[in-house]
Parts: C-alpha cells; structure tokens; sequence
C-alpha cells in the first residue's frame, strides 16, 4: 500500500471514530433531555393530582356538610311534626287516665 492509502485510512478511521464520539455524545444529551423531560412530567403530572384530589376534598366536603344540613332540617321537621302530634294526644291521654281512676 503506498503512503497516500495509508494516510488516507487513518484519516477515514480517526474521522469515523470522531462521528462516533459525537453521535455517542449526542445519544447521551438526548437521553438525559429525555429523562429530564420525563422528570418534569411526572412531577407535572403528581402536582397535578395533588390539585385534583385537594378540589374532589373540597367538593365532598361541602357535600357532607350540605347532606348533614339536608338531614338536620328533616329531623328536626320529623321531631317538631311528632311533638305537635304528642302534644294533641296529651289531652285525650288525661282524660282517659282521669277517667278510669275515677270509674276505677
């Protein structure tokens, strides 16, 4: 092989080992943009939730304090029908207890 081959393939191997080095280099970046990127949207993602999750809170929250609300009034409705009921009775009951004492 003359000088000039020689020199030619070792020009071609040292600019065929430099393409690999940058193309190395830029497999590396390009993997640690992705784990960056992959870093940033989960953490994206899991604040996100966080959000979510504190809202959905909130909302049953106020739910249960509105059921609660709902199921106060109906109860106290129920007990003031029931007194007003009782109270009618208490007069008839007396009666009847003074009646059969006396017929007793």
């Amino acid at each position: 092989m003359s000088f000039e081959a020689v020199s030619q393939i070792t020009q071609a191997e040292a600019g065929a080992k430099e393409l690999v080095a940058e193309a190395e280099a830029r497999a590396r970046q390009m993997i640690s943009d992705a784990e960056n990127d992959g870093r940033a949207a989960m953490k994206a993602a899991e604040e996100k939730a966080d959000r979510e999750l504190s809202e959905l809170k909130k909302r049953a929250d106020g739910k249960a304090v509105a059921d609660a609300e709902a199921l106060s009034a109906d109860t106290e409705s129920s007990k003031t029908e029931l007194r007003a009921r009782a109270e009618k009775r208490v007069g008839r009951a007396a009666a009847l207890v003074v009646e059969r004492i006396v017929s007793g």
